[in-house]
């Protein structure tokens, strides 16, 4: 008993110090083997990264998880789901209207689109055809259904690249003018009517800020 509480205090000071750590190098620090530390690790809870291949270790009482259970250390990730596998398939899952490659990439900082293909492959996922990419949904087949409709809806009100270049346009003309007079602008201009959810899904798209 003495023994664990002692390692155990060694490795809660090696994490104070730094809050990541690679198993090698806590076993050099501690002069246990790797398969010890390992063991030691697992008496008092760790989670290994889901980037760098898992090489990266933390204690389960550092991560200050968000609202996607994502927390990171510089460039190393970490999630409560686990595994990166896991974290693609509980975050896709979670999403209302599905999740490309690029967003899962975006909000993990790193490459998954061979890992995505894999779980399709495994039955884990699903993909439908957008454009000329991929969108990600869930396996099961309702909530799949649900996000193919999300899809559905958010593809019919986006606006074609040119509409929404004219719309921005007038709006830098007009900043103080709201959704519903950028799209009657843009109706009476071009001859294409369209409508102000148009114009405020853009803006959202954007991340621009304007009062309907």
């Amino acid at each position: 008993m003495a023994l664990a509480t002692d390692v155990s205090d060694k490795l809660s000071g090696l994490f104070d110090k730094h809050p990541c750590w690679m198993i090698a190098s806590l076993a050099e620090q501690l002069d246990y083997s790797v398969p010890s530390v390992r063991r030691f690790l697992a008496r008092i809870g760790y989670y290994s990264s889901f980037t760098h291949n898992g090489r990266w270790y933390t204690l389960a009482s550092i991560p200050r998880f968000e609202h996607q259970g994502l927390w990171f250390y510089k460039d190393i990730g970490f999630s409560r789901a686990g595994s990166l596998t896991d974290t693609l398939v509980l975050l896709v899952s979670g999403s209302a209207a599905g999740m490309s490659a690029e967003q899962l990439g975006k909000t993990l900082r790193c490459r998954c689109h061979s890992v995505l293909v894999a779980l399709v492959r495994q039955g884990r996922l699903q993909r439908q055809k957008l454009g000329r990419s991929f969108v990600y949904l869930a396996a099961d087949g309702e909530t799949a259904a649900a996000q193919s409709r999300a899809i559905q809806k958010t593809d019919r009100i986006q606006l074609p690249a040119e509409m929404a270049v004219l719309v921005l346009v007038e709006f830098i003309r007009r900043p103080d003018a709201g959704f519903g007079q950028l799209a009657q602008a843009i109706t009476r201009r071009t001859g294409v009517r369209i409508d102000a959810g148009q114009v405020k899904a853009l803006f959202e798209r954007h991340g621009l800020k304007k009062t309907a």
